[in-house]
């Protein structure tokens, strides 16, 4: 038995969490989501959840759920990361099957994102060219895409998920971090656009 519906997944990050606080991290938030949905994120884990692949909401909500939830439940914890592929996979089909564009507004970025977080070149590529082609009104969707593809780019891997993933950090990837990484990268590219 499932502990939670799409509509709840998805009643909780568009509606509840909305757009400004998607992005904004802290504590209470994150502390939120692990009251709110750990069990179902364990339940993912173990394979639960598959028929929400079936239509454009519910494969939504398997990617908020598996891409977005463990980043708040999770922050410096391997477990962060441990279903990307999964929601990877989830985002590739609905793509391949138009269901993003079933999606209107700014939720559509959802399908985006797992491949924006993947540390393969090819899926970085991928998620600047959907945001460009697919949400061209998201200036700073396709800003952050393109930064990410960036790191990929110079370091094959984000170095700032080294320590939560035990990897030793290369010098230019340490001199990145003391740098500022990736915040100062983000505003290095708003100047020069």
């Amino acid at each position: 038995m499932n502990s939670v519906t799409p509509q709840e997944v998805l009643a909780f990050w568009l509606d509840e969490v909305g757009p400004k606080g998607w992005y904004a991290g802290g504590e209470e938030l994150d502390q939120k989501v692990r009251d709110r949905f750990r069990t179902a994120w364990d339940e993912a884990v173990d394979g639960a959840y598959g028929l929400w692949l079936t239509y454009p909401s519910g494969t939504l909500a398997y990617i908020i759920l598996t891409d977005q939830f463990p980043r708040n439940m999770f922050r410096e914890d391997p477990r962060a990361f441990q279903l990307d592929p999964n929601a990877r996979a989830a985002a590739k089909v609905a793509i391949g099957r138009d269901w993003d564009m079933k999606i209107d507004g700014e939720p559509r970025q959802f399908f985006y994102l797992p491949l924006m977080h993947s540390e393969n070149q090819v899926d970085q590529d991928r998620a600047v060219r959907l945001f460009q082609a697919k949400l061209p009104e998201s200036k700073d969707n396709l800003l952050h895409a393109k930064a990410h593809r960036e790191i990929i780019r110079r370091y094959g891997r984000f170095p700032y998920r080294n320590n939560a993933l035990s990897r030793t950090s290369s010098p230019a990837e340490k001199s990145f971090m003391e740098d500022g990484g990736y915040r100062v990268l983000v505003e290095e590219m708003k100047a020069s656009s």
